[in-house]
């Protein structure tokens, strides 16, 4: 029974040390979430785009507030805040984007006293034509 428990706490232990943050299991952008799942995980995007979301998988903070903070070039361009209601909350927030705001986008996932939970970029890039 030991080593059963030992065995679980090393793969638990293993697991957690692969999450984004110790409360956020998963923190990625995608072009759209369906079934409160992203859809087609992306690391770049160009302007023919228009639309990304950044989707959040929350672990343990129940009764906490959660907010996606949208800057881009040094200027706040969205938050949005959510309430999380259970042990696993799944959170998605979507940003439309001009395609002059090429560059550099950033989503702070932070909490209700201020904190910066995790840091995400993405590069949007203009069209080849």
């Amino acid at each position: 029974m030991k080593k059963i428990v030992l065995l679980w706490l090393v793969f638990t232990n293993m697991a957690i040390a692969n999450w984004p943050h110790e409360n956020i299991s998963q923190a990625v952008f995608a072009s759209s979430v369906a079934d409160r799942q992203p859809v087609e995980i992306i690391t770049e995007v160009t302007d023919s785009l228009g639309k990304i979301y950044f989707f959040t998988n929350i672990r343990n903070l129940v009764g906490d507030t959660i907010t996606h903070r949208w800057i881009y070039q040094d200027k706040i361009k969205a938050e949005i805040s959510f309430n999380i209601k259970g042990k696993r909350w799944r959170v998605w927030s979507s940003k439309n984007i001009w395609r002059t705001w090429t560059g550099k986008w950033t989503v702070e996932v932070v909490d209700q006293h201020g904190q910066i939970l995790l840091v995400k970029t993405i590069n949007f890039e203009k069209s080849v034509a």
